[in-house]
């Protein structure tokens, strides 16, 4: 990739290198750093179905998992974003905490409608996350004490908003995005032994698949055009037949249970936009350069200030939805509301292969990241373990994520 000057429009000039594909000879050859994690999630789900006797996977206990996670998978997505581009955010939790406050009182006190409430909250997670970009960015204070002030700062705003009351309870419609499914539309479906399942639901799966598909087949025939290195055809219909076979037994058990949490579709919007936004938009390219190679970035024409002033915006709005989300999911915003939120958002994307020192990371990893953790905090209440041992277990995958990633880099550098 070589970063030339350009205008300010066009931050990034990315030169394909040349390269042999692997087109179409049969030749597998599976990247561990991309692929390791999607390994591992699967492996520490297999064990836990194993250890629970299969009820990891019941269609209530996965809707479980989904429901119960939602907010740190959406606050991933943004904190996945702050760390390729080299930064870290410590406020995330205290922002939730502050979120849920402001809205509960618009909401419930003051008996704005909700809809006005919600974009009021998201005006003032936006207006937190431009306060703490402008000192980063603009100031040049380092993202790690601006944030850790902010966790102070917002949490105290909390307490000053709620004191130590709770408010609520909130409007159904919050709830329902909150907690809510969505309702048969075309009815049920007998699936023969499995019983009946929502027809709307396995068609949303359906649709979901052949998007994989034709979006994934897009991708490799382009990398294939120019030049690049791309799955031999064996491996790239592997990939997509587990990916597939993976999201419609998801789907088929939600389907028999509830139908689709609106969480899930609020997540898979917000997962389908980032991930445009990463990959093919100018500004992503530009996240990703900043992180990468702050100096070459600036050379190349890269507003870097702007850029990182424009993350923590985009933290501060998704903090404060998922400070809606897990208010309305309580039915109440309290003064505790967010604690330690940070940590597993952060976890979340390291685990899902953000690199320690910038430049590196998927969407789509920091949600296997997040649901990773999801997993062992639910697998590991199943099996009746004390709370000590289920942070002993988190510490250690964590620690062991950081390390897998130090280890391919330094396996990739021994090599070449």
């Amino acid at each position: 990739m070589s970063l030339a000057p350009t205008n300010a429009d066009v931050a990034v000039t990315v030169t394909p290198s040349p390269a042999p594909s692997d087109g179409g000879s049969g030749r597998f050859n599976i990247n561990l750093r991309q692929s390791g994690i999607y390994i591992a999630f699967a492996g520490i789900v297999v064990l836990f179905t194993i250890l629970t006797g299969g009820d990891m996977l019941a269609p209530q206990n996965i809707s479980n998992i989904i429901v119960q996670n939602s907010y740190i998978l959406i606050l991933a997505i943004g904190m996945i974003l702050v760390i390729i581009a080299g930064h870290i955010d410590l406020s995330v939790g205290s922002i939730v905490a502050a979120s849920g406050a402001v809205s509960a009182v618009l909401m419930v006190d003051h008996h704005v409608a909700w809809p006005l409430a919600v974009l009021i909250t998201l005006i003032a997670g936006a207006i937190i996350g431009a306060w703490q970009g402008y000192w980063v960015a603009y100031f040049g204070i380092p993202a790690f004490i601006v944030t850790l002030a902010g966790m102070l700062l917002f949490r105290a705003i909390t307490l000053m908003i709620l004191g130590n009351r709770g408010i609520g309870p909130f409007p159904d419609d919050v709830r329902t995005l909150a907690n809510g499914f969505s309702s048969g539309y075309f009815g049920n479906v007998g699936l023969g032994a499995l019983g009946g399942a929502d027809l709307f639901s396995l068609l949303i799966g359906l649709v979901a698949v052949a998007g994989i598909v034709v979006t994934q087949w897009r991708s490799r025939a382009g990398r294939i055009r120019y030049g690049q290195t791309a799955d031999s055809l064996p491996l790239f219909i592997g990939k997509i037949a587990v990916a597939s076979l993976v999201l419609m037994f998801v789907i088929v058990q939600l389907a028999r249970f509830r139908n689709l949490p609106w969480v899930l579709v609020l997540l898979a919007i917000l997962v389908l936009g980032y991930t445009v936004l990463a990959n093919r938009s100018v500004f992503g390219r530009q996240i990703y350069a900043v992180g990468g190679n702050l100096q070459a970035a600036t050379l190349s024409g890269v507003k870097v200030k702007s850029v990182v002033f424009w993350i923590f915006v985009n933290m501060g709005v998704l903090s404060a939805l998922a400070g809606i989300i897990f208010a309305g999911r309580l039915n109440q915003a309290n003064p505790t509301a967010g604690n330690q939120f940070e940590l597993d958002a952060i976890a979340a994307a390291f685990i899902g292969g953000a690199a320690v020192q910038g430049g590196v990371g998927k969407v789509a990893g920091a949600i296997t990241g997040g649901l990773i953790m999801g997993v062992i905090n639910n697998g590991m209440s199943l099996i009746g373990a004390p709370s000590e041992q289920v942070m002993l277990v988190k510490g250690a995958v964590l620690l062991a994520a950081v390390a897998f990633d130090i280890w391919t880099k330094r396996r990739a550098g021994a090599s070449r």
